[in-house]
C-alpha cells in the first residue's frame, strides 16, 4: 500500500455497498475483529427492486447471525407454506421445521437492509451513506488498495484498505474497475413487473408456471403481499397493473379472481430483464459478493438467499486473510470455488425458466432441479464453523477460527 498519509482514512477492508450483501459482509467481518468501512451512494433504509422472498437458506443465515427476532418484530408475517401451481397441477406444501428454522420470511428491503446495517454498527463497522465510489487505487504494483469516493459535503476522499469487496449490485463500479471477466452468462433474462396489494387473500408463497406467465405471490410487511408477473421483456413491456393483471389471469386465474378482491396498488414497479451473469469475483486486493459478482434471473427468488450466504463465504475468507495470515489467493479463489459449486445448477435453472424454454410437462422437473439444489446449499450453510461471538464497538478482535480446510471442503460437497 501505498504510505497511509495519502489516504484519508484506512482500514481492513472497505465495502462498497450497503444493501443485503454488502451490509452482511462487513457486518460478520467486524464481529471477526476487522477494522471495517461500509459506504453507499444511496440513504439509510432506502427502497430497491426486490422479490422479497428468503428461502430456507437465507433465514437460516439470519437465524445463526442472531437477526431473525429483528425481522420478525419488524412485523414480517412467517411463511409456512407454498403452492406450486402448473399445467392442471396444484401442489401445496408445508414448510417443515429443520435446523432451527420453523418459517420463512419476504421481508420488504426497507425492513431488512436496515437490520443488516444495524448491526453492522453494532459489530463496529464504519457506515457512510451518501457516498459515490468512482474508481480504485493501485499500488506501486497493480493490485488494488482502496477506492475513490466523492460526497457532497467533503468532496473527493480516498479510502485505503488491504481489501476492497464491491458489493454495489448487477452494474457494480467495482467491478468495472477491477475488469472482472465474465465467467458465465445467461442466455436471457426475462421481465418482471410487480406492486404490493393489500387485504389479499392468501395464505404462503404462490408460485404459478405457465409458458411466458410466471407469477407469484409473496406476503410481507404492513399485511400486504407482492403480486408479480413474469414474462418475456417483449410481453411485459413497461410493466403496469394491466399487463400484470392479464398475465396472471393466464397463469392462474383463481389468482386473478382473488385480485380482484383485494386493494390494488397504485402502480407496479418493473425490472426490464437482464441475463444472468458469473464474474470472476476476486483479484489482487478486490473481491466481489452479491449480484456485483453473481447474478441470475429474479424467477427463482434466490438472490436474497444468495447474497446472505456469500457474505459469510467471503467474511471467513477475508478474515483468514487478515486474521490467520492465510495466503490470499488461495483463501479468495477457495471462495469462489465455493460459491460457483453451490450456485451453478440454480444458475442454469433459472435460465431456463427465465428464457421460456420449457412446457407445461417440463416444468415440474426444473423445479425438482431447483428444489435439490436449494437442499444442498442448505445442508453447506449448516455445515458452516460457528461463528464468532459478536463483539460491540471498539472491542477487541476474536481471532481467526476458520481452518484453510474448512472452506475447499464444501467445494467438494
Amino acid at each position: 500500500m501505498h504510505p497511509q498519509h495519502l489516504y484519508d482514512d484506512a482500514y481492513d477492508v472497505v465495502v462498497v455497498g450497503a444493501r443485503a450483501a454488502g451490509a452482511a459482509t462487513a457486518m460478520l467481518l467486524a464481529r471477526r475483529g476487522l477494522d471495517v468501512a461500509l459506504v453507499d451512494r444511496s440513504e439509510y433504509g432506502a427502497d430497491t427492486l426486490s422479490t422479497h422472498a428468503l428461502m430456507r437458506g437465507g433465514v437460516l443465515q439470519l437465524h445463526r447471525w442472531g437477526l431473525l427476532d429483528d425481522v420478525v418484530a419488524a412485523g414480517t408475517p412467517p411463511i409456512r407454506r407454498t403452492t406450486f401451481r402448473y399445467a392442471n397441477d396444484t401442489v401445496p406444501i408445508t414448510i417443515k421445521p429443520s435446523y432451527g428454522v420453523d418459517a420463512l420470511y419476504a421481508p420488504r428491503r426497507t425492513v431488512l437492509d436496515p437490520i443488516l446495517v444495524d448491526a453492522a454498527r453494532r459489530a463496529g463497522v464504519d457506515v457512510r451513506f451518501g457516498v459515490t465510489v468512482t474508481d480504485v487505487t493501485r499500488g506501486p504494483h497493480g493490485g488494488v488498495e482502496g477506492v475513490a469516493t466523492h460526497t457532497a459535503r467533503t468532496g473527493r476522499q480516498l479510502i485505503g484498505a488491504r481489501i476492497v469487496v464491491g458489493a454495489d449490485g448487477i452494474r457494480s463500479t467495482i467491478a468495472d474497475r477491477v475488469d472482472a471477466g465474465y465467467e458465465r452468462v445467461g442466455s436471457a433474462g426475462a421481465a418482471v413487473t410487480y406492486g404490493y396489494w393489500s387485504d389479499l387473500d392468501t395464505d404462503g408463497y404462490e408460485w404459478n408456471f405457465r409458458p411466458d406467465a410466471a407469477t407469484g405471490v409473496i406476503p410481507t410487511n404492513g399485511d400486504q403481499a407482492c403480486v408479480f408477473a413474469s414474462a418475456t421483456p417483449a410481453r411485459i413491456g413497461r410493466g403496469g397493473l394491466d399487463v400484470l393483471r392479464t398475465v396472471v389471469a393466464e397463469s392462474a386465474p383463481e389468482l386473478a379472481e382473488r385480485l380482484t378482491r383485494a386493494t390494488a396498488p397504485p402502480g407496479t414497479r418493473t425490472f426490464a430483464g437482464r441475463p444472468g451473469h458469473i464474474r470472476r469475483s476476486w483479484g489482487d486486493g478486490w473481491a466481489l459478493v452479491g449480484d456485483a459478482g453473481y447474478f441470475k434471473d429474479p424467477i427463482a427468488a434466490h438472490g436474497l438467499t444468495d447474497a446472505l450466504r456469500d457474505a459469510e463465504l467471503l467474511a471467513n475468507a477475508i478474515a483468514h486473510i487478515v486474521v490467520d495470515g492465510a495466503d490470499p489467493d488461495e483463501s479468495l479463489a477457495g471462495y469462489q470455488a465455493t460459491r460457483d459449486a453451490l450456485s451453478i445448477e440454480l444458475f442454469d435453472v433459472a435460465d431456463i425458466i427465465a428464457g421460456n424454454r420449457w412446457s407445461d410437462t417440463a416444468i415440474p422437473n426444473l423445479l425438482l432441479r431447483l428444489n435439490a439444489a436449494m437442499a444442498d446449499e442448505l445442508e453447506a450453510l449448516a455445515s458452516l464453523p460457528p461463528l464468532a461471538p459478536a463483539r460491540p464497538a471498539g472491542g477487541q478482535p476474536t481471532g481467526g477460527q476458520l481452518a484453510g480446510g474448512q472452506m475447499t471442503g464444501l467445494v467438494a460437497r
